[in-house]
């Protein structure tokens, strides 16, 4: 139970012979009353801490629109790709235990009891931030997935389309729910895979693939002409037009380097998190 008034806890001075308590590595040999006081009063720093964060999780969860159950929606998304992974139910328990491990938690409602993903497959979807909509009635864990999320094997639970259904086409598990970026990857893929044991005039994609100083030059002369567009003042929409072919081409040298969009996204995210100094040292560290 969360404690709003932290006036039961005082300042503690501890005896002189308290020290025969404590580890020898934290006091033995000091003799000096001054450091044993600084341990103690560190530890009830960090109490008083513990019970304030525990009082704003408490606030914060009962500001949650529960229905009728104490349930509430909850959407995981992948932090670098945008996708949605999974959808489930969390209750109060739910929430509170994702904040405070940053896995994501749920409510199974056919089991009455709390489950984390991941517990059994290992696949752990690890919590960054946590998005309440506007009426505080549906949850976003926003997150990295350690494997696949759905119990299929899939990289998310949403690969059935509507469409697909429809056309009473078959459901395949890699026809995921994907933004234009990731589209665009998933078409260069089906490219390359296409290479082999067709004939014919090749696709401007599959060229690219099959000469990579035919792709690099491209690549130049994209980046060049996007620069041209800021220095002769073009048209913001030939700055879009050029800038999309840069990101086209580079996704073509991706893929013959095996490098996934994603990886690049989360390259990002992390620099972001950084100053401009600590991520030039932490690059020269690596690559030292």
């Amino acid at each position: 139970m969360a404690i709003s008034s932290l006036h039961c806890i005082q300042p503690v001075r501890v005896p002189f012979k308290a020290c025969s308590f404590f580890p020898a590595g934290v006091c033995g040999g000091f003799n000096n009353k001054k450091r044993i006081n600084a341990v103690v009063f560190s530890s009830l720093r960090k109490i008083s801490n513990d019970i304030k964060f525990e009082s704003k999780v408490d606030t914060l969860l009962d500001s949650i629109k529960w229905d009728d159950k104490g349930l509430a929606v909850a959407i995981a998304q992948n932090v670098d790709t945008g996708a949605i992974l999974m959808q489930g139910f969390v209750n109060r328990d739910a929430l509170a235990t994702t904040i405070t491990s940053r896995k994501a938690t749920f409510f199974s409602r056919s089991r009455a009891t709390l489950w984390t993903k991941g517990e059994t497959s290992n696949n752990f979807i690890n919590i960054y931030d946590i998005f309440v909509d506007c009426d505080r009635d549906s949850i976003i864990y926003l997150g990295k997935p350690d494997g696949p999320t759905c119990h299929t094997g899939s990289e998310t639970c949403y690969f059935t389309s509507i469409g697909d259904l429809l056309k009473e086409q078959d459901v395949e598990k890699t026809n995921l729910a994907l933004t234009t970026l990731y589209s665009l990857e998933s078409t260069i893929s089906k490219r390359e895979l296409e290479l082999t044991g067709k004939h014919g005039k090749p696709s401007w994609t599959k060229r690219l693939l099959l000469d990579e100083n035919l792709l690099c030059s491209k690549i130049r002369e994209e980046a060049d002409e996007l620069c041209r567009t800021l220095e002769e003042k073009e048209d913001s929409s030939c700055t879009a037009s050029e800038m999309a072919d840069v990101i086209y081409h580079a996704m073509v040298l991706l893929r013959l380097k095996d490098v996934k969009i994603e990886n690049v996204l989360e390259v990002l995210r992390r620099r972001f998190s950084q100053s401009g100094i600590e991520e030039k040292q932490s690059r020269a560290s690596t690559e030292s």
